[in-house]
Parts: C-alpha cells; structure tokens; sequence
C-alpha cells in the first residue's frame, strides 16, 4: 500500500502528502523508498516552481521513525542511510519547499519540515527535537541556522514540545492557520512564489545553500546518524532485532 500521496496542480506545484494516518505519518522503509523516489523524480522536472510536503491527516505531518518496524541490525543501518539520503535530498532540493506543519511534527518530521525553505503552522503544532532524550546525534544542522546556538541548544537539549506560538516566535513559521486550513495556506504562499521566474528563485536557493553551508552541516550530521545506528546504540525501535 502505497505511503504517500502525489498531486500535480497546474501553476507547476507538487503536493506530496505523507499518507500513514495510523502511526501519525511515522517513516517506515517503505515510505523512506517512496519519499526518495519522488524527490530524485521532481528534482530533475525543470517545469517544478514549488514542492509542498503535506498530510492526509490533520493529527500529525511526520511523528518521526517508525519505532514498531520489525527490523534487524543491517536493515536499521539501511533505513538510517534512507534517513540520511532524505534529509540530504530534501537540502539540495533545486526548487522552492514547504512544509505542513500540523499535529506532530517531531524527530524526523522535524528533521523534514526545518530542512524545507519555508514552513505553515497549524494551531495544533506540536514541534519535537527527541535526538537527546534518545541518544541520537541529530538536530543541530537544520535547527540552527533557523533559531540560532543558544535556542537551538535549547530545544534539542530538553527534547521539550514547541506550539504554534513559540514557533512563530522564533521565526520558524512564514504563515500560521488552523489545522483544516494550513495546507490551503501553504499552497497559497507556493501560488506567490511560482509567480517570480523559477530560474532566478532556483538561483537565488542555490545561494542561500552556499552562504549558509548547509550542504556540509547535513552532510556531517547525516555521517554521524549513520554511524550512530551502525555501531552505537541505534534507534529504539520495538522490533530491533540484534
């Protein structure tokens, strides 16, 4: 059954929306395959002005890994290094990104939305860096070009929930809404953004990319997950098999 669902609008938008309702949207292999896919696809699609991630549900964006996939050592490695293949993917992506930030939006949907350029906030937002309440040296390369050192320390070090307020705040959010209205919302913004020539705004991305080096912040950090999951403690999934 397939895990995301795909929808092209005419002014040259991608919706993807993250379709795992039960678990909140939680990232399995098999959606970690899918997402990938459809990001190697639309990268290369010049005709793309916008990319939106959203969710069938209003309950959650991503509410992280999937912590009940069975799975054995090398295949948690594997999923790891699908991790750090999306979050790099998402980071180099060449067109505009946005992100549906409603319900849960922790661990790797936190990882999704701060690695998108822009972000819409549902009143229901609840915003988790989980990495050091679970050992997992995640965080600091999308947090803190976004908030800042000290905030993003913070954060990632208490592990603690960030509402809608707190994260217009702190300058996360580009827009807020209520749940049933932040899609409509950040479709909105992608509308005034495919406006402007996507050659200029795939430029003016790139340099954005270069000034903040935000290539090598995610290259390093994705280096230390992997190397995380393969010889420290790995994720605590319910179905790790050693």
């Amino acid at each position: 059954m397939a895990a995301l669902s795909r929808e092209r609008l005419d002014d040259g938008i991608e919706v993807i929306r993250l379709d795992r309702p039960d678990v909140r949207n939680a990232m399995d292999t098999a959606m970690l395959a899918e997402l990938g896919s459809a990001l190697t696809e639309l990268a290369a699609d010049d005709a793309l002005r916008a990319l939106v991630f959203s969710t069938t549900s209003e309950r959650a964006l991503c509410a992280g890994a999937d912590v009940g996939e069975q799975l054995d050592h090398a295949a948690g490695v594997a999923r790891m290094e699908a991790f750090a293949r999306l979050y790099a993917a998402v980071e180099a992506f060449p067109a505009p990104t946005i992100a549906v930030c409603v319900g849960n939006v922790v661990g790797a949907g936190a990882e999704l939305a701060c690695g998108c350029d822009l972000r819409v906030g549902g009143d229901n937002l609840k915003l988790v860096f989980p990495g050091a309440r679970l050992g997992v040296p995640v965080g600091p390369a999308r947090l803190v070009p976004l908030v800042g050192l000290g905030k993003a320390k913070e954060l990632i070090f208490t592990g603690r929930v960030v509402g809608v307020d707190e994260a217009d705040a702190l300058g996360l959010l580009a827009r807020r809404a209520t749940p049933e209205g932040a899609e409509a919302a950040a479709l909105q913004l992608a509308r005034e953004i495919a406006a402007h020539p996507p050659e200029g705004l795939r430029h003016l991305k790139g340099l954005f990319r270069a000034y903040e080096g935000t290539e090598d912040r995610v290259a390093r950090e994705n280096a230390e997950i992997v190397e995380f999951q393969r010889t420290g403690g790995g994720l605590p999934y319910g179905g790790v098999k050693r």
